[in-house]
């Protein structure tokens, strides 16, 4: 008996040998940024002395975790560089590698400057490595089936793109405004993959590659994307407000700028609460053009 399993044991060792191999080299692959970055992108460590004119204790944010909040609107920014090299080009003329580096180079460098404002906490630091590796992942399969099939079947249809080519590009424009404001696990993938599949067939190759290869993306997407949909839920949502002080203006001038609500007055300023992300910068553009002064923000 423990012959017959000794055997059954190597010969599922020698079907799955290669398989775990492949899998262990790619998670090293995807796992050692996270490791350098903890290692070597350290700054000098200090402590903050500044007394919040926001008292709420809840509307405060720790000072390190916003200098962190660029490397997610590095990806942002990423979609946008996708969206933009198809407006002329196909994907594979988007440079993935320079992407995902920037990715990481920027997360190195803001953690050191992060630990001269309080440091991050730990929960920030593994968010932007889990988006990172998941972003690295993405972008190194698009980089490897973009760069082969993708390209074989733009060189097979040439310079005027199909139907499905104009899908895609659309929807990347779409998605690239999606980010700036919603997390982009509730962007609406099965419809896009419906688009893709919706428009008028012309190129044999090149149109149905795209409706299968890029149909699949989508597909994986919808399916993770629910999946982590629910596990943000079971965790709490982010807030999606932030608190502000503002000099300079009255309540009613701040009240009159879509989006804001104002709290009150608060030392030699007034206390308002608007959205998060990319609106957030937007108001703030706003506010100065209007001649106020930002005092604080979440604390800070």
């Amino acid at each position: 008996m423990l012959r017959r399993l000794w055997a059954l044991g190597r010969r599922v060792w020698r079907i799955l040998k290669w398989p775990a191999i492949v899998l262990l080299v790619a998670l090293a692959f995807l796992l050692t940024p996270v490791g350098y970055v903890e290692l070597f992108c350290r700054g000098t460590a200090s402590e903050l002395n500044y007394r919040p004119v926001i008292t709420d204790a809840a509307a405060h944010r720790r000072e390190a975790n916003t200098y962190l909040t660029y490397p997610e609107w590095h990806i942002v920014f990423a979609y946008d560089g996708l969206a933009e090299a198809l407006k002329t080009g196909d994907e594979h003329a988007f440079d993935y590698v320079a992407s995902v580096r920037g990715f990481w180079g920027s997360a190195c460098r803001l953690m050191e400057v992060a630990d001269g404002h309080g440091g991050a906490d730990w929960s920030t630091r593994r968010m932007i490595h889990t988006i990172g590796v998941s972003f690295t992942a993405e972008m190194a399969a698009k980089a490897a089936y973009e760069e082969t099939i993708g390209r074989a079947s733009a060189w097979v249809r040439g310079g005027e793109k199909t139907p499905q080519d104009k899908a895609v590009a659309a929807t990347a424009v779409d998605y690239a405004a999606f980010l700036r404001q919603t997390p982009w696990y509730q962007y609406p993938f099965r419809r896009e993959a419906g688009k893709l599949w919706a428009a008028p067939f012309d190129g044999f190759v090149r149109g149905w590659e795209r409706r299968f290869g890029i149909g699949l993306e989508f597909t994986v997407k919808a399916v993770y994307a629910k999946a982590l949909a629910g596990a943000a839920a079971a965790a709490g949502q982010a807030p999606l407000t932030i608190r502000s002080v503002v000099s300079a203006l009255d309540a009613g001038a701040l009240a009159a700028i879509a989006d804001v609500k104002v709290i009150g007055p608060l030392g030699d300023g007034v206390e308002i609460e608007t959205p998060r992300y990319d609106r957030f910068t937007r108001i703030l553009a706003e506010i100065a053009g209007h001649g106020g002064v930002i005092r604080e923000i979440a604390g800070n």
